[in-house]
């Protein structure tokens, strides 16, 4: 509320009840007051009566009241001594100018990137229709094999019936005489036979063939007797000659089995055993060759599965390996001391195999080894930063003395106290010393701790450096590895052919098991007594010659017999290959026949289609034949191998088309689905199907016909004409804005040089322009902005480049999506000009104007001084925004100035020189100051308002004039 006239609050604002809607009411209608529902309006009405002429100025006022000093020179002239710039009504200008800019660009962008989709996708869909009539027409061609291979065979047919027919004549009257002249022959053997009964030939008939029955007989023992001869050589059995011999061998064959399968049984267990060492010495030399690789990519000695698992861990958590070190790649013993390095080794070894975990990575190692399968035992240790301890006392022959830190560590300190902790054994060299000590240690390992608790472990040899985990280099092990390893390779070599060798002693004893068994099949020796038949032969034979022998005729007649006999058989052959020949004949004829018949099927095919097409088909088919199948003769057999060539090769074209086509269509498809996806509106009637290709091309025809130039001209002339002039205007507001404050501040500088800052020297604001990289990056994106807008050229000045310029700034104003706030402060920023400076300064000589000091700001200065200071600029804000004049006194302007706890850190002087100041100016002061200052200020005011507490508990406020403040304190 704002009145002119004086109110009370028992006058006014009373009685009005519990509605304070009433008592704005009855504010409102008194003469010459003014309610107001916001502070801007009643903010212009206390200017207004109180001659204040902008709302900074009624800032500084509110400033004024908690200054003690400018704590930052440009913050404060910003703030207080310069207007700001309204830019939100530029700033929507811009963003309204380039809403129409933007969506002609993305007109344009959008057109172009359509025609450029379109064009391949159009493209490819032709190239999908050309490759399917290509496939329609290869498989035209492979359904119409069948009947263009059948016209060659039935050609072929015809011409093979026709050989059959009279090769079937011929053999015919072949096989008719044949017959007749069988039927001669068995007359002729009948008559001879007749004659050769009648003279003795039926007893020479069965001397024959008991003759044979005998020679059969003899033939098939032989034959058993070899096939026993051989095996009972090879089982060392001795020869069959007799029954006796036979039975001897039999009752042997048992025993011999036996005796074999014993054998065979013993060498398969120590086969067995042999496999077993030689499986542990490979897993021995594999974990040495994996120990080998694991150390030639390291320096230290410590085992691979400890390594594995640090590398397992380090890779998980992202910590250098260098960063978690085991212990024994920090210890080493002395070179000197070689002789107790096996005894080390086995005191330290547990303890060297420990990772070294800094507090840094300790919550992190532990959460990974709690939640991880190790598959094997791992020891940490927290390494925390330890104080600088006192030097440990150590034993004149402890261990500890023949061992080396390693130097570059960080864990040197802890590694120092925790090895004197634990290992500061003394190193006895004979038995009697080690008695004596509580802690000790001998060459050959054994160890002694806290006097009573011995230990000696000889599991594995003291000097075995396969096993050392200590020192920072691993040469020595490496040798030791590589010498187990070759060691290892004798052992396995030797046990490989011991094996190999018992396996081929197996097979011997299985074979010859195998062959006693064959022998045992032999069940009596009548099946091997060939002999007996053979002395039976020669009795038939001396019986069948006496017969032959007394008779001429018989001869002669059983020699015509043998012949009539030869004769027929060779005509029974001929006659039976001839009969053959002619049922081949008619099978043939009839396959050709039924061949014949199914080309015939096969042909109906050209008779379904166009005469022309057929005639086309068969001269590409008769191309292709003789062009791409390598040189051949058309056969009736050949027509079905080359039929299949044929297809094949028809077929593998068509297969490689159809891929072809199919890529095609998934990538059209694709190509449909992604457009459709990206302009929903243009292909609301269209789907994603290769047969969509005629409306995706009238699509393309319309964009190309929809004239894309006129889009880009009209995107060139918004542009220049439009956002461009608009960002030039407001890089021409700003600009001005600058040249103002720099006016103001040169108006300022005239008040500051009427004010006598120290004794013959004044105070200047110097303005230089800020280093911030926002104001200088947003004042070279205005300039390429506008760079060549107004030259009145349309053409030269369209780029996509000059747009994405211009949208860089613009999204920025906006607020980009996610970055609202941040940009929101950039653009109050970057568009106040009072931020485009810094502010100091220059305290000079009224002489000659020469520099005295420079103030960047009060920091460093004693209190006094920024009190000082900050007076000074404060004097000269007041005489700027209150449009004071030195020693004018205006009864219309306002010049009131509230300092709260003023002069308190200030010198007597300082404080002199603000109130003098003050006093210039012609200011009405309220001070509130702590009274040690009181004598200081007592010249300056009329009155004072003193505050005090008697009892502690409540604080009361005394009004009195200066005249009765001093009475009072005189007489106190």
């Amino acid at each position: 509320m704002v009145a002119d006239q004086a109110l009370s609050i028992t006058g006014h604002f009373s009685g009005f009840g519990t509605d304070i809607g009433q008592l704005k009411k009855r504010l409102k209608k008194m003469k010459g007051a003014a309610v107001f529902d916001t502070f801007p309006k009643y903010g212009a009405a206390f200017r207004r009566r109180f001659g204040i002429d902008n709302e900074q100025a009624l800032a500084l006022f509110h400033q004024t009241v908690s200054m003690k000093s400018v704590g930052n020179l440009t913050d404060f002239v910003r703030e207080h001594m310069l207007e700001p710039f309204d830019v939100t009504p530029r700033i929507d200008a811009l963003l309204h100018h380039f809403d129409d800019l933007n969506r002609a660009h993305a007109a344009v962008l959008k057109a172009k990137q359509q025609i450029e989709r379109l064009t391949p996708l159009v493209a490819d869909c032709e190239t999908h229709t050309q490759l399917g009539k290509e496939v329609g027409q290869l498989r035209e061609c492979r359904e119409a094999l069948a009947p263009f291979f059948a016209v060659h065979k039935k050609k072929l047919l015809k011409k093979r019936m026709a050989n059959l027919t009279d090769e079937q004549t011929r053999l015919t009257r072949k096989a008719k005489a044949l017959e007749s002249e069988h039927k001669e022959q068995m007359a002729r053997r009948d008559d001879i036979r007749q004659a050769i009964a009648e003279n003795g030939g039926d007893r020479l008939e069965r001397l024959r063939a008991d003759i044979k029955r005998f020679t059969d007989q003899k033939h098939k023992r032989q034959a058993q007797a070899k096939r026993y001869a051989d095996l009972a050589q090879d089982l060392a059995f001795k020869p069959v000659h007799t029954r006796t011999d036979f039975d001897d061998n039999a009752a042997a064959i048992q025993d011999r089995k036996e005796t074999l399968e014993k054998e065979k049984k013993a060498h398969a267990n120590r086969c067995t055993h042999l496999s077993m060492n030689f499986r542990d010495l490979k897993t021995s030399h594999e974990s040495l060759t994996e120990e080998l690789t694991s150390l030639s990519a390291r320096k230290s000695n410590i085992h691979a599965r400890q390594v594995k698992i640090r590398r397992s861990l380090c890779h998980h958590l992202g910590i250098d390996e260098n960063d978690l070190p085991f212990a024994g790649e920090l210890i080493k013993v002395r070179e000197d001391e070689a002789p107790w390095e096996g005894a080390a080794e086995r005191l330290m070894h547990n303890f060297a195999l420990s990772l070294l975990v800094p507090e840094s990575h300790y919550r992190a190692v532990a959460a990974w080894v709690d939640t991880t399968h190790l598959h094997a035992r791992l020891v940490y240790y927290l390494v925390r930063q330890v104080p600088a301890a006192k030097p440990v006392d150590l034993h004149p022959e402890s261990l500890l003395k023949k061992l080396i830190i390693k130097p570059d560590t960080g864990f040197y300190d802890w590694m120092e106290q925790e090895l004197a902790s634990r290992f500061n054994h003394a190193c006895c060299t004979d038995i009697q010393r080690f008695h004596k000590e509580p802690w000790a240690i001998t060459k050959k390992g054994q160890i002694k701790s806290g006097g009573r608790r011995h230990e000696k472990d000889d599991r594995r040899d003291l000097t075995d450096r396969s096993h050392y985990v200590l020192g920072w280099t691993n040469e020595a092990k490496i040798r030791t590895l590589k010498q187990q390893c070759r060691d290892l390779e004798k052992q396995m070599q030797g046990a490989g052919k011991e094996i190999s060798r018992l396996e081929a002693r197996q097979n011997t004893l299985q074979e010859q098991i195998f062959n006693l068994i064959r022998l045992g099949e032999f069940q009596d020796f009548s099946d091997l007594d060939w002999q007996a038949a053979a002395k039976e032969i020669l009795h038939l034979e001396a019986e069948k010659q006496d017969l032959e022998t007394r008779s001429d005729i018989l001869q002669t007649l059983g020699m015509q017999l043998e012949a009539l006999e030869t004769e027929m058989n060779d005509t029974e052959k001929t006659l039976k290959q001839t009969r053959d020949d002619l049922a081949g004949n008619r099978e043939k004829q009839n396959q050709t026949r039924l061949m014949a018949d199914t080309c015939e099927q096969d042909l109906a095919g050209w008779a379904a289609m166009d005469p022309d097409q057929a005639t086309a088909l068969y001269r590409h088919l008769e191309s292709l034949r003789k062009n791409e199948l390598p040189a051949h003769t058309l056969t009736i057999e050949s027509c079905a191998s080359k039929e299949r060539e044929m297809r094949d090769l028809l077929q593998n074209r068509i297969n490689n088309l159809d891929k072809r086509i199919s890529t095609l269509a998934a990538r059209i498809i694709r190509a449909m689905h992604g457009y459709r996806r990206d302009y929903p509106l243009e292909t609301r009637e269209v789907d994603d199907a290769v047969s969509s290709g005629l409306e995706y091309r009238a699509m393309l025809d319309q964009l190309r016909a929809d004239n894309l130039p006129e889009f880009e001209k009209r995107f060139k002339a918004l542009l220049n004409e439009n956002t461009i002039r608009e960002v030039a205007n407001f890089q021409s507001q700003l600009l001005r804005e600058k040249e103002t404050i720099k006016e103001r501040i040169a108006r300022i500088n005239r008040s500051l040089s009427d004010i006598e800052y120290n004794p013959g020297r004044y105070i200047v604001l110097e303005a230089e322009l800020s280093p911030d990289m926002d104001i200088r990056d947003f004042g070279q994106q205005l300039r390429a902005c506008t760079e060549g807008a107004l030259t009145g050229s349309e053409e030269d000045h369209y780029s996509e480049a000059k747009f994405l310029q211009v949208r860089s700034v613009i999204e920025r104003f906006r607020g980009r999506e996610g970055m609202v706030d941040l940009d929101r402060r950039w653009t109050k920023k970057v568009t106040d000009v009072r931020n485009w400076f810094v502010f100091a300064a220059s305290e000079r000589w009224k002489e000659d104007h020469t520099e005295y000091e420079h103030y960047t700001d009060s920091g460093g200065k004693s209190g006094g001084q920024k009190e000082k200071l900050a007076y000074t600029v404060l004097a000269a804000s007041l005489a700027y925004q209150f449009g004071l004049e030195w020693g004018a006194i205006r009864s219309r302007t306002f010049r009131f100035v509230a300092i709260d706890e003023a002069f308190g850190r200030g010198s007597d002087d300082s404080t002199r020189y603000s109130l003098e100041l003050f006093k210039k100016l012609n200011l009405q002061l309220l001070i509130v100051t702590p009274l040690q200052k009181i004598h200081i200020i007592e010249p300056y005011v009329s009155s004072v308002g003193l505050v005090y507490s008697p009892d502690g508990k409540e604080s009361l406020l005394r009004n009195m004039s200066v005249a009765e403040y001093r009475e009072r304190r005189e007489r106190t």
